[in-house]
């Protein structure tokens, strides 16, 4: 069934579109939103192939380089929530076109950077305008198609996108960096970037601006807490659990984030309304989409690693040997509404998580001697469908049953889950990866090998977890207890009335 044109509703329903404008194509609105999604998830794994080379170029030390990733998903992550409720606040499509010129323009300085700190500046700034787009983009596509068979077939191709952009990423960041520069990585957003801003005008559909605050404390608790919890995994790894600063940042990183909860419940207009954790099946999507995206960011960073670095692999074949997943990912856009419709989103969500966590468990079997097929190629196939099923449903459930008012907030905090899971994923993997290294014998090869093998095998244990918490949480229906004083108080109330 093909996406019907959006109508435009009566008076009441202008929370959603603008009373003037052109008339707006789903598919041209799907177009837009996902290409600069796309745009956005590709920058967190374009680079990760061509991390050796941007090493050598711009001398970074062995620890700082991981924060050539860590700078982008944490202001990315940090200040996903301040970007949704400015979309709220200002007008979606508004805040859209500004989001896409900070990043666009940030990946201008990226790629001409001369320096480490350049170039880390330059990734946080590309963060802060994917953090200003990003909700924008989901809020936008939730409010442009209505619940049910259109909005499953445009959250498929969302999830897609969120999903497969990370391996595709991979194949294109290898491609130009053995091809051209690994600086191209970061070039190729600028013209795609001015295309979208001169677009996005003429084709989304703006949504009428309403008073409000912005809640600034929020949105600085909320950063510095997750910045400094993520950079206590960072630093444990070259430093040890036991160090100072270690410590202290885990204890700042604690008290800031009790901070924004009890900020937001007294906030008047908090960037993330509590009552949006009220529903377990939410919560519950939130807290799995963490652990799921963890663990694979961690594969796709530890396993290029391992093509490169054991198997000796060129950035472009490293980058090329994850397009069994990519491809298989992509492919599940045209089955998994079908597939929705006849076993059900969490049946669909269960499968793929198992499936996930089947072939993640096998390739923690890594060793020197793996050859790619079957050893690397079945179980990313595994993974590539488990991530495909799994994805659509886990995004519908983190904004299920939301008021069009809190779909700006749903939706950014279905994008800090992603993005807070890549960074505290990367972060706790490399203290597995680090101690594993440091404890292996034999030859650096053999150290490399048996590293990754541990982390991608950590990776496994998140997939686990986060099929528990889709089981227990989302799914689980209330202790019978709870059953029966429910059932007495309305009887109770019954009585009374």
């Amino acid at each position: 069934m093909s996406i019907s044109p959006l109508r435009r509703g009566p008076a009441r329903r202008t929370t959603t579109h603008a009373s003037s404008g052109p008339s707006h194509n789903p598919a041209l609105v799907l177009g837009i939103i996902l290409a600069t999604y796309l745009m956005i998830v590709l920058d967190v794994s374009v680079i990760i192939t061509a991390l050796p080379r941007i090493h050598t170029a711009l001398d970074f030390s062995t620890a700082n380089l991981s924060w050539v990733q860590s700078a982008y998903t944490l202001t990315f992550g940090g200040l996903l929530l301040l970007g949704a409720r400015a979309g709220d606040i200002l007008g979606r499509r508004r805040v859209f076109v500004v989001g896409i010129g900070i990043f666009t323009f940030a990946s201008l300085l990226a790629g001409l950077a001369q320096s480490s700190t350049w170039l880390l500046a330059a990734r946080a700034l590309q963060g802060v305008g994917a953090a200003i787009a990003a909700p924008s983009a989901l809020a936008l596509l939730t409010t442009s198609f209505p619940e049910g068979h259109e909005r499953t077939r445009a959250l498929a191709a969302y999830s897609a996108v969120a999903g497969g952009g990370g391996s595709a990423g991979l194949v294109l960041g290898g491609m130009l960096t053995d091809w051209v520069s690994w600086r191209w990585g970061l070039f190729i957003n600028v013209p795609i970037g001015l295309l979208m801003m001169y677009a996005a005008p003429r084709v989304l559909p703006e949504t009428v601006k309403r008073p409000g605050r912005f809640d600034l404390t929020g949105a600085l608790t909320s950063t510095l807490g997750m910045s400094a919890v993520v950079y206590g995994f960072v630093r444990a790894a070259s430093d040890g659990w036991g160090d100072d600063v270690t410590m202290a940042s885990f204890a700042a990183g604690i008290v800031l984030l009790v901070a924004f909860v009890l900020n937001e419940r007294r906030a008047e207009q908090p960037i993330t309304p509590l009552r949006l954790f009220a529903s377990r099946e939410r919560s519950g999507a939130y807290i799995a989409r963490i652990l799921v995206v963890g663990a694979m960011f961690g594969m796709f960073f530890f396993l290029t690693q391992y093509l490169q670095g054991v198997a000796g692999y060129s950035p472009l074949k490293a980058g090329i040997a994850f397009l069994p997943m990519t491809l298989v990912m992509f492919s599940m856009v045209q089955v998994v509404p079908r597939l929705a419709g006849r076993l059900g989103s969490s049946t669909l969500l269960i499968g793929g998580l198992a499936l996930d966590l089947v072939g993640m468990a096998w390739l923690s079997r890594l060793s020197e001697t793996t050859a790619f097929f079957p050893g690397i190629a079945i179980p990313m196939v595994l993974m590539g469908i488990g991530m495909g099923a799994a994805l659509t449903p886990l995004t519908a459930a983190g904004i299920a049953g939301v008021q069009p008012d809190d779909a700006g907030a749903a939706s950014g905090v279905v994008n800090v889950a992603h993005q807070l899971g890549g960074s505290l994923g990367l972060g706790i993997l490399v203290t597995v990866f680090a101690s594993a290294q440091r404890s292996a014998g034999g030859s650096a090869s053999h150290a490399l090998a048996h590293a990754v093998s541990s982390a991608v095998a950590g990776s496994a244990i998140f997939l686990a977890l986060g099929l528990s918490v889709v089981l227990l949480v989302m799914r689980a229906p209330l202790p019978s207890v709870a059953v029966a004083r429910i059932r007495a108080r309305a009887a109770a109330l019954r009585s009374v009335s």
